[in-house]
């Protein structure tokens, strides 16, 4: 039995669509769903750093972990391309957003 060819996806950017740069995003998990808030991150001083949040996307636990998988994918090419990504903490314990 053969399968049957898989359907053409076709791409569509509605007016509400719009493309941002973000250099922070905080996560929040719950029983039913995934909440990604993605944000920009500025420092006026070296105490005071200010993350302005521009953008809040839930995705489902299967859509997080398909994410998930393309994202690892993707920073694996880049590595093997590139080199290794570092992490360099942030300053206030460690935590890289």
């Amino acid at each position: 039995m053969t399968q049957p060819p898989p359907p053409k996806i076709q791409l569509i950017q509605g007016p509400e669509y719009r493309e941002s740069y973000a250099n922070s995003v905080q996560v929040r998990v719950s029983l039913w769903d995934f909440f990604l808030s993605f944000g920009r991150v500025s420092q006026s001083s070296p105490e005071n750093v200010a993350i302005q949040n521009f953008q809040g996307i839930y995705l489902s636990p299967q859509q997080a972990k398909a994410l998930f998988n393309v994202l690892r994918e993707n920073v694996t090419q880049y590595e093997t391309a590139f080199g290794e990504i570092k992490l360099e903490p942030q300053a206030g314990g460690g935590i890289v957003q």
